[in-house]
């Protein structure tokens, strides 16, 4: 589990890295905007606005790039409605590395799969986890460098708009939490 965290954390800081880039590259905002009308000077939107901002547009752009990539990988055919993609656990990838120290390296003899994992219960009433292949590609030795990278990409996209829902999810229960404060303690 904490290697899942780590790989979340890696990809969010480079992700984060790409953002900055493309911020240095933009002119910058200044503390202060002037309203051409009026000929004032305003305070301009908090940092934290601009944060949000921020994260929204990369959220935009990486549900939309999922969304490419599970029509190209064809995941559609395992899990049909691609909003339901997103109500499996955790998802996986079999036969490519995807820890720091053999990211990417594709495991000889092993086969390519996107595997999707769920809790069911079992006969006992107990949650047991229950892997789904969404997607079988062959040997990992033969298959094209480009179909690996976007494999590889869908798993890393689809685990990062997770953790936007995770957040989104904390955000709104602390929203509650702040709004009910008075009656529930």
């Amino acid at each position: 589990m904490s290697s899942s965290l780590e790989k979340l954390k890696a990809l969010s800081s480079r992700l984060e890295n790409k953002l900055e880039k493309r911020e240095k590259v933009s002119p910058p905002v200044s503390a202060e905007v002037e309203d051409v009308k009026a000929g004032e000077k305003k305070p301009a939107a908090k940092s934290i606005q601009k944060i949000e901002k921020s994260s929204d547009t990369v959220r935009e752009e990486n549900i939309t790039r999922v969304k490419e990539l599970y029509e190209k990988l064809r995941i559609f055919e395992k899990s049909p409605s691609f909003d339901n993609v997103f109500a499996y656990k955790a998802m996986n990838l079999s036969g490519v590395g995807l820890k720091e120290e053999d990211f990417a390296e594709v495991r000889e003899g092993k086969y390519i799969q996107v595997i999707a994992i769920t809790y069911e219960p079992d006969k006992s009433g107990k949650k047991k986890a229950k892997n789904i292949s969404l997607g079988y590609f062959g040997k990992a030795e033969t298959l094209e460098k480009r179909l690996k990278n976007e494999i590889i990409e869908f798993v890393l996209r689809w685990r990062y708009e997770k953790a936007f829902q995770n957040v989104e999810h904390y955000k709104d229960l602390i929203a509650r939490v702040e709004t009910t404060s008075d009656t529930l303690f």
